[in-house]
């Protein structure tokens, strides 16, 4: 797989998507995806830094803090330095089209991969202090949290991957602690980055069934998304709540005869939001995959974290039925396809809770379908909306939105539209919705040639003050102010880089897991080829002094 993305074979492969080349990969080795032995890291740390916990200066998880806002308010940089940002040091993953977003806590840096590697690395310099292989491909962001009650204060780093299991890992050492399965289904995993406070983790589970259902004879489909609370210490289960509180049964036969079961879907894909004042989880999930009705698929729900009971739900988005490969005229409506198709517009995004003036709060939030929401975390009554996008199976809004005190800044995808030009950055006043300015996209320009070159913001946005980042499917980095829309800073991570751990690095499109920023210095995966994007397998470190070249 190495070889087929960003080794020799690389251009040869060019016109191959990912699914393919793990068909020729496995094909070639008679290795399934999965059986894989990961040569070790060379350029390990001459001294270990201890493992800290978070200041309230690092980039902990995904949103950085509780609210899910994705912005840091002290970053060790100013908006004036942001323009002078040179590459410090790039790593290269031993795997392709990269997960994961990075995590920085103290001196460390916290990445996971494809591969289903996860690193610990010195966030300075990159050298490893210690790697784990988890069974599968981990996608989450690393959350480092103190295990209570464990006498010796304990720092812990926690992840999902994609047998839908948490680990939990000695931060100094890299060693398992305990872990768990949340979902026996095969196709369940964990994407969005588990979320601890007052000893709990809280953790979402999705899945890619949609993916398996158009399979001859495949009995779609049974799979729920859930979000499950579990005791920091040791992983015992507190509660789980499903998304589609009843479980599916048999509704109706394909014309070959194939049982066909429902309601399944809502898949929860994204970190969930803690709400202490209020006792209160928010979540957004997936679309359905069947005809059974649903009332609570494309929607956020307010969960009780003592509980996990639904306190609320607001559907924003009904009858969205979808399953891959439904949507072309021949097989509309017939084997395991809905009877009445959807646009496949999930809430993929964490919600981000933010207060107004006066002490009024609001939950914010948008969908694949391009609109944008501002709710009352109270009662999850829509307070307005706002569209961005036009909307697509692949955003709209694709994988999170930033907000800072006063607005919310969301990057459109719509990578799969047809009847609009993918891209752009908006900023919305969180009060009203309404727009405050919006940055077209640049003319992409791809390293890699004229495939699969996309101006599609996907990745997710951050944001620090005066400064909003956002990553483009053809490998630009951008940082624009956050006052009016302007391109500070472009870099092009789709390039070939010396790597301080030797593995050959490539970088390619910026989707998923965006820019991290922490201790004056940004992190940032290139390489997220899953989809429509280029494939590859860096971690580049920015800094204003630099250092490092391709």
């Amino acid at each position: 797989m190495q070889s087929l993305t960003s080794g020799l074979m690389r251009n040869q492969a060019a016109g191959l998507n990912m699914n393919d080349r793990v068909a020729i990969a496995a094909f070639l080795t008679g290795k399934a995806p999965g059986n894989r032995t990961l040569a070790a890291e060379t350029k390990l740390c001459a001294r270990h830094v201890p493992a800290k916990l978070d200041d309230g200066k690092g980039w902990n998880g995904w949103g950085r803090d509780l609210d899910n806002s994705r912005y840091q308010p002290s970053p060790g940089l100013t908006a004036a330095d942001v323009p002078h940002l040179k590459v410090r040091w790039a790593f290269g993953y031993r795997a392709s089209y990269i997960y994961g977003q990075p995590t920085i806590v103290g001196d460390r840096l916290y990445a996971s991969s494809s591969a289903g590697r996860v690193y610990s690395l010195d966030a300075k310099t990159g050298c490893t202090h210690w790697t784990f292989d988890a069974a599968d491909a981990v996608r989450t962001a690393v959350s480092v949290v103190q295990l209570p009650e464990t006498g010796d204060g304990r720092i812990a780093t926690v992840f999902g991957d994609d047998t839908a299991t948490v680990y939990a890992l000695d931060a100094n050492s890299g060693k398992l602690i305990w872990k768990k399965r949340l979902d026996s289904h095969p196709d369940a995993r964990i994407t969005g980055a588990p979320v601890f406070h007052d000893g709990r983790l809280y953790v979402p589970v999705s899945s890619l069934e949609e993916l398996s259902a158009p399979a001859p004879g495949y009995e779609c489909c049974k799979f729920r998304g859930s979000v499950v609370a579990l005791e920091a210490r040791d992983g015992t289960l507190l509660w789980q709540t499903y998304t589609i509180d009843a479980q599916p049964a048999p509704y109706r036969k394909t014309a070959t005869g194939t049982q066909l079961y429902g309601p399944a879907g809502g898949a929860v894909w994204s970190a969930p939001t803690v709400d202490p004042k209020r006792n209160l989880l928010y979540v957004g999930t997936g679309n359905s995959y069947t005809d059974v009705p649903t009332t609570t698929t494309d929607s956020i729900l307010a969960l009780e974290m003592s509980t996990g009971a639904v306190r609320w739900v607001n559907q924003l988005h009904a009858q969205d039925n979808y399953i891959v490969g439904c949507d072309s005229p021949a097989a509309a409506g017939k084997g395991d396809c809905p009877q009445t198709l959807g646009p496949d517009v999930d809430f993929g995004i964490a919600p981000i809770l933010r207060s107004l003036p006066g002490g009024r709060q609001i939950l914010l939030t948008g969908e694949k379908s391009g609109q944008v929401y501002g709710l009352d975390p109270d009662t999850g009554k829509q307070l307005w909306t706002t569209r961005v996008g036009v909307g697509s199976s692949l955003g709209g809004l694709e994988w999170g939105a930033a907000a800072d005190g006063a607005h919310m800044y969301a990057a459109v995808s719509d990578a799969a539209a047809t009847n609009a030009k993918p891209g752009g950055l908006v900023a919305l006043r969180i009060s009203d919705g309404k727009q405050v300015w919006r940055a077209e996209p640049p003319t992409p320009v791809c390293s890699w040639g004229t495939r699969n070159c996309l101006a599609a913001q996907s990745q997710a946005v951050s944001a620090i003050p005066g400064v909003v980042f956002s990553g483009s499917q053809d490998g630009h980095l951008r940082a624009y102010s956050s006052v009016d829309g302007r391109v500070l800073w472009d870099f092009d991570t789709a390039q070939l880089f010396q790597t301080v751990n030797g593995v050959p690095g490539s970088g390619g499109s910026l989707d998923n897991g965006g820019a991290t920023i922490a201790g004056g210095m940004l992190y940032v995966n290139s390489g997220y080829g899953r989809i429509t994007g280029q494939p590859g397998n860096l971690l580049l470190a920015f800094s204003v002094d630099g250092g490092g070249a391709p």
